[in-house]
C-alpha cells in the first residue's frame, strides 16, 4: 500500500514538473530563428523542444531502417543475422514439436504417424542423432524395413551414434533369422561397449549356438567383468562352456586335450555330471584309474546319476558281477537313502544272482516311488526268485505305464532331453537342464535299454527286456476280447 502511494507521488511529480517547464518556455521571450536556403523559421522556445524531439526521433528511426537494410542485404548474401535467427527459432520449433509428436506417436504405437511426423523433424532439425535414430524406429514400427535399415546404416556412418546403428542392424538380423551377419554384428557390438549387458547376452547365445565355445567362454569373463555375473554362476557356465570345448576336441580325436578341458571343466564345477563323467572317461583312457574313481565317487557324492555309474563301470570292464559289486561299495556307500543308489545296488545283486539282496535294495520304491526301472528290476528278481509268470508280467505291465524317473528337465519351458546339452533345444535357453523328475511323469519309453544298464548282455537281463516288447500286444488283445 505504501509503496503503491510512493509511485501515485512521484507520478503527480514528475507531470507538475513538466507542466512547470512547459509554462516557463511559453512565458520565455526569447526563440529560436532557422534561416536554410533563405527560408526563415522563427520558433519559440516550447516549438524548439518539440522539434528536437522530433529530429531525435526522426534520426533513431533512420538508424533502425538502414539496420533493417543491412540485415536484409546480409540475409541475401548467406550471412547469419537477425532475420535468419528468426527463421532458425521457427524452424527449431516446428521441428522439436514434430520430433515430440513423433515420439508420443510411437509409445502409443501408431508407427506410421511416427514415421510422418519424424520425418517432418527430420526436415526442420539439424540434428540426425536425433531425428535419424527416430526415424529408424518408426519404419520398424511401422513394418518399413529398408528404410529402418537405410537409417542405421546412417547412423553407423557417424561415430557419435554408431553403436546404436550397430545394435539396430543387429536386431534386424535376428528378427530375420540371418544367425551369420548378427553374430558379426554382435561382435562388433561387442568391441564398441563390452559392458553393454544386451550385447553380452546376445553375443553369448550366438557364440553357444555357433559351437564357439571359446569365444563364449571369452564373454562370459567379460559378463563377470562389468559385474553383471555373480561368480558362482560364472564358475558353473563357464565350466558348462569348458565341457562343450572339450566335447569339440574329443571330435577332432585330439583325447589328449580333451582330458585336460573336461578335467577342468570338473574343477570349475564338480556337480556338472557330464563333465565329471567325461574327466572320469578321459582319465581311464590315460590309465589313470585311481584319479578317475576319485573324480567319479566325488560326482556321485553330488548327485547320483547312471551315467556315473556306467562310467564307474569302466574302470574294470573285465571284472566278475561279484567283484564288480565289491568294488561299487566305494558309490553305493554314498548317498544310500537316494533312489539311484537303490536301483544301482539292486541291478549289481541282480548281476551277482542274489535276488533277495537285490529286494532289500529296492526296498519299497516299486511301491512308494514306482518308476519304470524299479518295475523291471523288481520283475528281474521275481523271476530270479522263481515266482510264477503271472507275477513277473504283472510288473512288467506296471513298467509300462510307470513314470520313467528323473530326466534331463529343462527349467525353463519343462522340455524333456534324451541326453545333457548346454542349450535347451526347445526354448533356447543356457544351462537351464538339470536332472529331476518331470513335470509330467506319466508315459511309455521309448526303448528298454536304460531299464538295466548295467546289465547289458546278461541272459535275464535280455529275457525281462523280450517280455516288455512282447507285453504290448498281449495287452491289446486282452482288452479287445474283454471288449
Amino acid at each position: 500500500m505504501l509503496w503503491s502511494l510512493i509511485k501515485v507521488l512521484l507520478f503527480i511529480a514528475a507531470i507538475a514538473g513538466l507542466t512547470y517547464g512547459a509554462d516557463l518556455l511559453l512565458q520565455s521571450p526569447e526563440g529560436v530563428r532557422i534561416v536554410v536556403a533563405g527560408w526563415e523559421f522563427s520558433l519559440g522556445p516550447l516549438q524548439a523542444a518539440i522539434v528536437l524531439l522530433l529530429l531525435v526521433a526522426l534520426l533513431w528511426l533512420m538508424m533502425k531502417l538502414t539496420g533493417l537494410l543491412v540485415a536484409t542485404l546480409r540475409f541475401l548474401n548467406g550471412d547469419e543475422t537477425a532475420i535468419s535467427r528468426y527463421f532458425d527459432r521457427n524452424r527449431e520449433r516446428k521441428g522439436y514439436q514434430a520430433l515430440s509428436e513423433g515420439l508420443m506417436a510411437l509409445a502409443s504405437g501408431e508407427g506410421r504417424l511416427a514415421l510422418i511426423r519424424a520425418q517432418r523433424a527430420e526436415k526442420f532439425l539439424e540434428s540426425p542423432d536425433l531425428t535419424t535414430l527416430l526415424v529408424a524406429q518408426a519404419a520398424e514400427a511401422a513394418g518399413d524395413t529398408k528404410r529402418a535399415t537405410a537409417a542405421y546404416r546412417t547412423l553407423v556412418s557417424n561415430e557419435a551414434t554408431r553403436f546404436v546403428g550397430v545394435r539396430g542392424l543387429l536386431r534386424q538380423k535376428l528378427a530375420e533369422g540371418d544367425t551369420d551377419t548378427a553374430l558379426a554384428l554382435a561382435e562388433k557390438a561387442f568391441a564398441l561397449k563390452p559392458k553393454h549387458a544386451e550385447t553380452q547376452d546376445i553375443l553369448l547365445k550366438l557364440q553357444s549356438e555357433k559351437a564357439d565355445w571359446k569365444g563364449a567362454r571369452t564373454t562370459l569373463g567379460a559378463k563377470l567383468k562389468a559385474g553383471s555375473l555373480p561368480k558362482d554362476v560364472y564358475r558353473r557356465r563357464d565350466a558348462v562352456l569348458a565341457l562343450q570345448e572339450a566335447r569339440g576336441v574329443m571330435d577332432e580325436t585330439a583325447s589328449t586335450e580333451a582330458r585336460e578341458a573336461a578335467i577342468e571343466a570338473n574343477k570349475r564345477s564338480p556337480d556338472l555330471i557330464p563333465a565329471a563323467v567325461m574327466a572320469g572317461r578321459g582319465l581311464i583312457e590315460k590309465g589313470d584309474k585311481k584319479a578317475a574313481a576319485r573324480i567319479l565317487k566325488k560326482a556321485w557324492s553330488v548327485l547320483p546319476h547312471p551315467e556315473i555309474a556306467a562310467a564307474f563301470a569302466e574302470i574294470e570292464p573285465e571284472e566278475t558281477p561279484v567283484q564288480r559289486l565289491k568294488r561299487f561299495t566305494a558309490l553305493t556307500s554314498q548317498q544310500g537313502d537316494s533312489d539311484q543308489t537303490k536301483l544301482l545296488l539292486a541291478e549289481l545283486n541282480i548281476a551277482a544272482e542274489d535276488y533277495p539282496a537285490a529286494r532289500r535294495a529296492l526296498g519299497d520304491l516299486p511301491t512308494a516311488r514306482p518308476t519304470q526301472r524299479a518295475l523291471a528290476i523288481m520283475a528281474a528278481v521275481e523271476r530270479g526268485e522263481g515266482s510264477d509268470e503271472a507275477v513277473v508280467r504283472g510288473w512288467l505291465s506296471r513298467a509300462l505305464t510307470a513314470p520313467r524317473g528323473p530326466q534331463w528337465c529343462c527349467d525353463k519351458c519343462q522340455a524333456i532331453h534324451a541326453t545333457w546339452q548346454p542349450i535347451c533345444e526347445n526354448c533356447g535357453g543356457f544351462d537351464t537342464l538339470s536332472w529331476r523328475d518331470p513335470v509330467e511323469t506319466s508315459g511309455q519309453s521309448a526303448t528298454g535299454a536304460e531299464l538295466l544298464p548295467l546289465l547289458v548282455g546278461q541272459p535275464k537281463a535280455a529275457k525281462v527286456e523280450d517280455d516288455v516288447i512282447d507285453l504290448a500286444p498281449n495287452q491289446t488283445d486282452a482288452a479287445q476280447k474283454k471288449a
